[in-house]
């Protein structure tokens, strides 16, 4: 019997004193195109850079003159990349815009060379939110990488940072606003509250309702179910599909009462005739059926949070889910009935979503949910993109300003003026060819609680931190919003005892989660106790930052 045998696998030498560099992209063709002259221009920069400090920088797969682009944009091309790269070779991943991480995972967790992700500074063209979910991913894989961050590649301490990682194979930052809960002194009553919750969701248990897994690539936005089980919470797997079909059992007039109630409440929807290119009352309508239909099938299964796949799989049906997230996540909402309607469903509640299906945010947005209405406090959180920061050109404050942007929906209990102050935006075409529209707002001023739970060394891992949410001049919120995305909800930051770049070293994903408090005191009583819950769980908590004072926590 004749056998063929594969041909040797062998890779390129390493060449003294040469990098490589990889540019990993979206799924979508649109977004590739759009985004690649940002991309060019971060990667001539720093090939300066490095070659700035002795070296040289290769791109290790071609500019693709079919597709107009330099990206990876999909998983097999990503392997057929890794194919002919030298394991051992230094290896920069260079993100100026969002990425899919999967379209590389594979190659990184094999790779055994010096490993340096690098992101952009920009709010316009996102690599810093791609890179910390590559981070995320590469943290729950196991894998050893350093990461730098800058506005132009040509600041003394990126340099310093990169030269630094070329001779050394890594780069570190510090990171001591981080300290373990157990260092900390939670109240009594904290304390109490805390692992009494956990003790209920552990023996009554959870459902989280997962309208497909693996958003946009985002590895670490899934909790494998034997690090998510212990805590009590189990995975109902859903399909797009059925959420889909569930909508067009829905009729006209329910889908108008809900959008007529949400108008009444001064919501308000910028509409066109063009279906290409505005948001209009049909695509309006299908939202307001999806609104209806997740309810139902939550109802079906018992889910008490659920997550929507983002952008992929829907996006080809139906309008964007993004009006449908950040209303299921607010208190006062439509009412919405079982199909023989005998009965309100969720009644006084919200649903939490966890947007993107980021399931680390969903136990996060659940445990929140249940802290916060054992207190008396507003239970309503999202998550938001950590998307950018800069320092007020207003000259309002002087502090460091962070824009939390989610990419759609935010609860309207969160903007100032409400409902009121609620409106909804066409989805960029980009992305979304049938339309949908946003839940967009300025987040109202007042104290928060951020938090991020993670997978790293096979285990659940959350921190927490203080925050204010603060108003900034029209003027400039515009101008954060016109250097971001506009039709997507905005939240002005200021993170206690947490600067830029110790954020950056520290989190773990693109995403983070907020929800408000009453006061700077019941913030700090609902942060901890929510610390609580997640140690009585099982979750390794850290607390990062100060008090609001400045004062560390003790």
């Amino acid at each position: 019997m004749a056998y063929n045998f594969p041909s040797d696998v062998s890779f390129p030498p390493v060449q003294p004193r040469e990098v490589l560099l990889v540019a990993n992209g979206d799924l979508r063709l649109s977004a590739n195109q759009k985004c690649w002259p940002a991309q060019k221009e971060m990667e001539d920069a720093l090939a300066q850079a490095v070659q700035a400090c002795g070296y040289s920088l290769r791109r290790a797969h071609p500019f693709k003159p079919d597709q107009q682009h330099g990206f990876i944009g999909s998983q097999r091309e990503g392997m057929q990349v890794f194919a002919g790269i030298n394991p051992a070779a230094p290896l920069i991943v260079a993100e100026a815009v969002w990425q899919y991480s999967h379209h590389l995972l594979h190659g990184l967790v094999t790779h055994r060379g010096p490993m340096l992700t690098v992101a952009n500074w920009s709010g316009t063209w996102p690599g810093l939110v791609g890179m910390l979910n590559l981070n995320g991913s590469l943290t729950k894989a196991g894998v050893r990488y350093s990461s730098l961050w800058s506005e132009d590649f040509s600041s003394e301490a990126f340099r310093s940072g990169l030269s630094t990682w070329l001779h050394t194979g890594a780069v570190s930052h510090p990171t001591e606003h981080v300290r373990p809960l157990a260092s900390v002194s939670p109240g009594d009553d904290e304390r109490r509250l805390g692992m009494a919750l956990a003790k209920q969701l552990q023996m009554q248990k959870a459902i989280m309702g997962v309208f497909d897994e693996g958003c946009m690539g985002m590895f670490n936005a899934i909790i494998p179910d034997h690090l998510l089980n212990p805590t009590g919470v189990f995975k109902e797997r859903l399909s797009q599909s059925a959420l889909y079909y569930e909508s067009t059992q829905v009729s006209d007039s329910e889908a108008d009462d809900t959008r007529r109630w949400m108008e009444q409440q001064g919501m308000q929807f910028v509409t066109g005739p063009n279906h290409s290119e505005d948001l209009t009352d049909d695509q309006i309508r299908w939202q307001c059926k999806m609104y209806i239909a997740a309810l139902r099938i939550a109802d079906d299964f018992g889910c008490d949070t659920i997550g929507i796949q983002y952008q992929q799989g829907l996006k080809d049906l139906m309008p964007a889910s993004d009006l449908v997230e950040g209303t299921l996540n607010n208190c006062q909402r439509p009412p919405v009935y079982s199909r023989d309607g005998k009965r309100e469903l969720y009644a006084g509640e919200a649903l939490p979503h966890f947007n993107e299906v980021d399931e680390c945010a969903g136990l996060d947005g659940l445990m929140t949910y249940r802290v916060h209405r054992a207190m008396g406090l507003p239970p309503e959180n999202t998550l938001h993109d950590l998307r950018w920061g800069d320092w007020d050109a207003s000259g309002s404050t002087d502090q460091y300003v962070w824009v939390f942007l989610i990419s759609g929906s935010a609860p309207p209990a969160h903007f100032a003026g409400g409902w009121k102050g609620a409106s909804s935006w066409r989805q960029p075409s980009m992305y979304f060819p049938n339309g949908g529209g946003t839940l967009r707002g300025i987040s109202k001023p007042g104290e928060i609680v951020w938090s991020r739970i993670f997978v790293e060394d096979g285990r659940l891992k959350m921190d927490l931190g203080r925050a204010a949410a603060i108003e900034l001049p029209a003027a400039e919120t515009e101008r954060r919003w016109q250097a971001t995305t506009p039709p997507w909800p905005i939240m002005h930051a200021v993170t206690y005892g947490v600067s830029r770049d110790q954020m950056m070293a520290r989190h773990k994903s693109n995403h983070i989660q907020v929800a408000y408090a009453l006061d700077a005191e019941t913030a700090d009583r609902a942060m901890m106790a929510k610390a609580c819950m997640a140690a009585e769980l099982g979750i390794e908590v850290h607390i990062c930052g100060t008090q609001k004072d400045g004062r560390p926590w003790h």
